[in-house]
């Protein structure tokens, strides 16, 4: 059963997404591009680590997706991506990522006393290791109070999220297997197919997606997993529209993994806190 944790009860890339002002990066946002032991790496040629794509490489429902079926490119994010971290534990599943206390991100922004909103999605891979792909992405402007995903973030109806929380997947490069394989997972609900839990706080959002649940998703993600060395990929994430209202689809946010290393995992076991690359934090934090 999913369950909303709240923990407070009120309620981005070294260049920001077209969403966000262009002019100035706030220095909270540049330490966390270029901290973490992923590294913000070049779109088209960056190697393992990660970037943000385009908005268009998506395909998402059109205005006038419930009559033609029609589906458009993307377009610009409502979040910008801020980070990536790419974690492992051989203990146990690492669960609401924002709350911790050695967490990078949330450090940098409560330290900045910024007045922004952190959307994060923690991918939950399953194994005698488990791996974390956590995306991080923030807003500085405040989001519509009438946006379908004000209405995501702030309802207290977990239901109500498993039917509309959507990953939709683009392969850039990689080998025909991983294509097929990212054919069966293309887009979809998360919350249908595998364990999301949700958690909310005074300045965050964060969804964690549990493929341990479900038999063939866990088995489709770890086979993609053993050739991640060759992949370069897209994940994107909608609140999926499901009435001519709330048409045509937007992004919250999106990221690219570009050749990822495994053993550039950074290891997240009890009594050993997040830690970050050499030269951009101390240990005590991602």
């Amino acid at each position: 059963m999913n369950q909303t944790k709240t923990t407070d009860d009120n309620n981005n890339n070294s260049k920001p997404d077209e969403t966000e002002s262009t002019t100035t990066v706030p220095e909270w946002i540049t330490e966390t591009i270029n901290g973490g032991s992923f590294h913000h790496v070049d779109l088209e040629t960056g190697t393992n680590g990660w970037a943000s794509p385009p908005g268009n490489v998506f395909s998402l429902r059109s205005n006038n997706y419930f009559t033609t079926k029609q589906k458009s490119p993307g377009g610009d994010y409502l979040l910008s991506l801020i980070a990536v971290d790419w974690l492992k534990s051989t203990t146990k599943k690492l669960d609401h990522i924002l709350c911790r206390p050695d967490n990078r991100v949330i450090h940098a922004l409560e330290t900045s006393q910024s007045r922004s909103f952190i959307f994060a999605v923690n991918f939950q891979i399953p194994g005698k290791e488990h791996y974390h792909l956590v995306l991080y992405f923030a807003t500085e402007k405040p989001i519509p109070s009438d946006s379908i995903l004000h209405k995501f973030i702030n309802i207290d109806d977990d239901s109500f999220r498993n039917e509309r929380f959507k990953v939709v997947t683009n392969v850039v490069k990689g080998p025909w297997v991983v294509k097929a394989t990212a054919g069966k997972l293309g887009a979809f609900l998360a919350g249908k197919v595998v364990k999301c839990s949700y958690y909310r706080g005074a300045n965050y959002f964060e969804v964690d997606v549990d493929f341990s649940i479900s038999a063939i998703y866990s088995a489709l993600v770890r086979l993609t997993l053993g050739y991640v060395t060759n992949l370069v990929a897209d994940v994107g994430f909608v609140v999926e529209a499901q009435t001519e209202e709330e048409l045509p689809e937007r992004l919250i946010g999106g990221g690219r993994v570009c050749y990822m290393e495994l053993s550039s995992a950074f290891l997240v076991d009890d009594g050993k806190k997040m830690g970050a690359a050499e030269g951009n934090h101390s240990e005590d934090e991602i």
